[in-house]
């Protein structure tokens, strides 16, 4: 009978690895909670010059108070107050004469089953990422959003993902990636296999393969008018032939809707929240308001 070695518990080992991870967590809620802040303080100066706020907590308030009571994110809602043509002082309404739309109907499976509507942005999207892995048949995948204030993509929602991965592809820009190309190109994009596929920046691709991906599939989320507004990525750990033309045309299914869900929703739901604030901006002009 062979005799099994036996070796001292590595506890510094494991104590290392416990604080790298703790020191990561501290990264990433660090990154968190400075990624819109530049943003948000330049529709902070905006709105105290625009309404004669008395300070930069006011106009943080009724940034907070906008973006709650439309259910906006506090980023997507700073970023389209700075973008935004400037109202005119003398009108009650930031967007007078602003055409109305109804909500775009969602038709694929997912949309259905969760009952997306009303607007909720966080639903269509969590739709949109399900019915992508479903058509591919994987559970690892990622829906980005086109970010207007700095370009390129930004994650909003995945699973199945490293930490590691979430981090490095939080932000990309227009080069080195499957979805980069996929946004420029407005079509979709398979990778068969990340390991020598040409599209990727060596940094990109290490970290895919690292993080257990060796093929993804990227569909762009379009307009009518063929602007690409966001990104849904699946990724299979396995190398991958090409999609069949019925998943093919599934994905074009979701793509297109999603993305006219989304231009619908910045056109209808965030300017809502635009015309909230303007309102708030010139009701509390002079006056002090505190955050929530």
């Amino acid at each position: 009978m062979r005799e099994e070695s036996w070796s001292e518990p590595d506890h510094d080992g494991d104590a290392t690895r416990e604080e790298l991870a703790r020191l990561r967590a501290e990264v990433r809620q660090l990154r968190a909670r400075t990624a819109g802040r530049p943003l948000v303080a330049q529709a902070q100066g905006m709105l105290r010059e625009r309404y004669a706020l008395p300070d930069a907590e006011t106009a943080f308030a009724l940034l907070q108070r906008a973006s709650q009571q439309h259910n906006v994110k506090l980023r997507t809602l700073a970023g389209a107050a700075v973008s935004a043509p400037r109202p005119d002082g003398r009108d009650a309404l930031w967007f007078p004469g602003r055409a109305r739309h109804a909500e775009p109907p969602l038709s694929f499976e997912e949309a259905r089953g969760r009952r997306v509507g009303r607007g909720n942005r966080s639903e269509v999207l969590d739709a949109v990422l399900s019915q992508a892995l479903a058509v591919v048949g994987t559970d690892m995948g990622n829906v980005q959003i086109a970010d207007r204030a700095e370009g390129g993509l930004r994650i909003e929602r995945h699973t199945g993902h490293t930490v590691d991965f979430v981090d490095f592809f939080a932000h990309v820009g227009e080069d080195g990636t499957a979805c980069a190309l996929a946004a420029r190109n407005v079509a979709q994009v398979t990778v068969q296999d990340v390991a020598t596929h040409p599209v990727f920046a060596e940094d990109a691709r290490s970290a895919i393969l690292e993080a257990g991906s060796r093929a993804c599939h990227s569909v762009p989320l379009t307009t009518a008018s063929g602007t690409c507004v966001g990104m849904v990525s699946a990724h299979l750990e396995d190398p991958a032939e090409e999609l069949t033309p019925a998943q093919i045309k599934a994905l074009t299914v979701v793509g297109a809707e999603a993305g006219e869900w989304l231009s619908w929703y910045d056109r209808t739901v965030v300017l809502d929240a635009l015309e909230h604030l303007h309102t708030l901006g010139r009701a509390h002009g002079g006056s002090r308001v505190s955050r929530r």
